[in-house]
């Protein structure tokens, strides 16, 4: 989601800057507004840009990391039960579990 979110942040920055300026065109007769709407355009392309490079996306990996060392515990927890149950020496169990710790 978080990933997802990173990839579509940026694309609604710039829906967001599209809309601005089109705000900009209506108001061409009084310059006055123009230059808040050309503001709101850009700050809608820094919020896109900057949600999906500061937020979304380092979350994302993260999360990917949290889960990634949550899969390898678990896998690890396996092995080793595994081969308790097997009746393997116990050098051999240990010398399989310091390989998850490289």
């Amino acid at each position: 989601i978080w990933e997802a979110a990173g990839g579509y942040a940026p694309t609604l920055g710039i829906l967001g800057a599209v809309m601005g300026l089109i705000h900009v065109m209506e108001n061409l007769s009084d310059p006055s507004k123009l230059g808040s709407g050309i503001a709101v355009a850009f700050v809608a392309t820094i919020y896109g840009v900057g949600f999906a490079n500061l937020v979304f996306l380092p979350m994302s990996k993260k999360l990917m990391a949290h889960v990634a060392n949550a899969i390898s515990q678990r896998e690890m927890l396996v092995d080793g039960l595994v081969g308790i149950a097997n009746g393997d020496n116990p050098r051999i169990i240990e010398s399989r579990m310091q390989g998850y710790m490289a």
